[in-house]
């Protein structure tokens, strides 16, 4: 037995990715999942689509490795944080919301008009934002009645996975505290913390906590019919798809820096302890003597695969890749279009939409794409700002997600940030975080730290920040700053 596997659900794909012993991959196989939007602001995700996700891209992994699964010593799932995913008492799904979904804006406002937002942070380290957890369970128990009293498990993305492939339910440390669920007093739920949210009646529906390395069940025999997978084989309780994704880049130590460009904006930092005072979006948990302060929202690369879904010129292959040779050719130059991009959500809970602004009848694809990948970068230097202004200090950081597999993207972040960006040498950072975060639980390393050392690959060396473009993007960067000033107000009047 030498081989682990790694599934990662993010909000848009699955993923089924095999790695030997030194973190090298296999195989890898994809399952797209589709978003529901019934209304504006919604995005839901059927639960029993993720499953059949899960076992598609199991399945095709297993056929391309050519295995028959007896060489996997162990599986780990990550996922994506916050949303929701709801089971009715017998285990069966109700229903499942993205954390890139909408619709409880009015009930984090109100959390936070109401100053129970202060008291929420004194305990979670978390805000109040229309995503999370909590505030979406407050809206469907306020919103929903019926479907609340059918609510049994209240679960996180990869949660469901965890569930479907073992028949166990639980959580893990990582994905409960970056959804806001954790009391940090007393590392676990706690009524007091419920009760601000407004769902105190919601504890007896949380899942078990476990550490997210800890083995939660193994491949049950239904389970192994439908993907592929040996029966018996162990499965961990895995992690928050932003914590496995600094793992498998090779973050995991204090004072390291992970950025992940996916469909959200991610920018996170290792840290000793959690800090009470820190202003940062978000705190997770890494493994039990390690914490992760975050700054994310999303504003990341999904904007540009919305980009190509929507003009794309009918030739395949479109994707951050091929996009970048468009991208390389342009000059940078002054009258070069901005663009926001708040497809999905602000950096905060106000209203904010998307835009590209000074177009001119002159200007190509080419500059808007530019415009796109700079604008990306812009929002992930807000928040990167946010950490350096909370006294969080690191001389550069490991670039992970959709923006690495552009030619161009990783050196613009090296500019715009002004720090030296090394490439995690895995693209698939999450699944690779969950499948060391597998290994461990199977006593394969003794911990996390020991993983990264023997099994994550990365680039041979970091992206210098180049002067003159970081003057270019500096100066750019403060206009972009103006202009979302100045749009706040029409924003606020478009809801």
């Amino acid at each position: 037995m030498s081989q682990l596997l790694g599934i990662d659900a993010g909000n848009t794909m699955i993923k089924a990715v095999l790695f030997d012993l030194r973190g090298r991959v296999q195989a890898v196989a994809e399952c797209a999942g589709e978003t529901q939007q019934s209304q504006p602001g919604y995005a839901d995700r059927r639960i029993d689509d993720i499953w059949q996700g899960v076992c598609q891209a199991v399945r095709g992994c297993l056929q391309q490795a050519g295995s028959d699964g007896r060489d996997i010593i162990a599986v780990g799932a990550a996922g994506h944080g916050n949303g929701l995913y709801v089971l009715d008492r017998q285990q069966q799904p109700l229903c499942g919301i993205q954390s890139i979904d909408q619709r409880a804006i009015a009930t984090a406002q109100a959390l936070i008009d109401s100053g129970a937002a202060a008291s929420i942070h004194q305990l979670s380290l978390q805000q109040p934002w229309p995503a999370a957890t909590p505030v979406l369970i407050r809206w469907i128990r306020d919103n929903q009645p019926d479907l609340w009293a059918q609510a049994g498990h209240l679960l996180c993305a990869k949660d469901v996975i965890v569930h479907f492939l073992s028949g166990v339910i639980g959580t893990d440390y990582s994905d409960a505290a970056g959804a806001g669920l954790i009391d940090y007093r007393l590392r676990s739920y706690s009524e007091t913390l419920l009760a601000l949210y407004g769902i105190a009646d919601a504890l007896p529906r949380l899942p078990a906590l476990r550490e997210s390395c800890a083995v939660a069940g193994r491949v049950t025999a239904q389970a192994a019919r439908l993907t592929g997978l040996p029966a018996g084989i162990p499965v961990v309780a895995g992690l928050f798809d932003v914590i496995a994704s600094a793992v498998g880049s090779g973050v995991v130590n204090c004072g390291e820096a992970s950025i992940v460009a996916g469909t959200w904006s991610i920018n996170q930092v290792v840290v000793e302890k959690p800090h009470y005072l820190r202003p940062v979006f978000m705190n997770a948990i890494v493994e039990n003597d390690r914490y992760m302060a975050i700054e994310a929202s999303a504003t990341s690369a999904a904007n540009l695969d919305w980009f190509l879904r929507e003009f794309d010129d009918g030739r395949s292959g479109q994707g951050a890749g091929r996009s970048s040779d468009s991208v390389a050719l342009v000059q940078p130059n002054p009258q070069l279009p901005l663009y926001h991009p708040y497809l999905y959500a602000g950096r905060k809970a106000e209203p904010a939409k998307a835009g590209f602004y000074g177009l001119g009848g002159w200007h190509t694809r080419a500059d808007m794409l530019f415009a796109l990948f700079e604008g990306v970068t812009f929002a992930h230097r807000a928040h990167i700002d946010r950490l350096r202004a909370a006294g969080l200090a690191f001389r550069q950081a490991n670039l992970s997600g959709g923006a690495t597999r552009s030619s161009v993207w990783p050196q613009m972040f090296a500019d715009v940030l002004n720090i030296p960006i090394r490439v995690a040498g895995c693209k698939e950072t999450g699944a690779l975080g969950a499948a060391l975060c597998a290994g461990v639980g199977a006593g394969v390393w003794p911990n996390l730290t020991t993983a990264v050392q023997h099994a994550v690959p990365l680039s041979a060396a970091a992206l210098q920040p180049r002067p003159d473009r970081v003057a270019f993007h500096d100066a750019r960067y403060r206009r972009f700053k103006k202009l979302e000033l100045a749009m706040r107000d029409i924003w606020s009047e478009a809801g």
